[in-house]
């Protein structure tokens, strides 16, 4: 058998003295409740209220192949080749509306608060459908601006 040389020194397990203490176990107490928290407890997240629809109300549409006018309780919307605006009541300084010089579109424009001016022209087909409009509209803007 040969005999295998020393091992060098700082090599191999530590010396007892520098040994770790072997792990003693403690008894494990028995279940209580959790500790208080340091943080005020969580709240449930509020719901947000549901939007407010606006009352029900009489609206007004007219609209043609590219446009449309819309009046209800919310404001006035106009659609224009796809492309939507909408006005809320308190925006609005005014509406107005007349027939086109040619007699077959209803011209509306509405007047923004900042003096603003949009207006929307849809093409009334028959035209006599222009005649019954401007009943429906004059009587739908009254009940939501009241002249007074």
């Amino acid at each position: 058998m040969t005999q295998q040389p020393p091992p060098c020194p700082g090599f191999g397990p530590p010396p007892p003295q520098y040994a770790p203490a072997p792990p003693q176990y403690a008894p494990v107490p028995p279940p209580q409740a959790p500790a208080p928290s340091p943080y005020a407890p969580a709240q449930p997240y509020a719901q947000a209220p549901p939007p407010q629809q606006p009352a029900a109300g009489p609206d007004f549409l007219a609209v043609d192949k590219r446009n449309a006018v819309v009046v209800d309780a919310s404001g006035v919307a106009f659609e224009t080749s796809g492309l939507t605006v909408e006005f809320r009541w308190p925006e609005i300084r005014g509406v107005h509306y007349r027939a086109s010089p040619d007699g077959k579109a209803l011209m509306v424009a509405v007047v923004h608060m900042d003096g603003r001016f949009y207006e929307c022209v849809v093409e009334a087909r028959p035209r006599t459908r222009l005649q019954e409009w401007f009943p429906q509209l004059a009587w739908v803007l009254g009940h939501y601006r009241p002249m007074g």
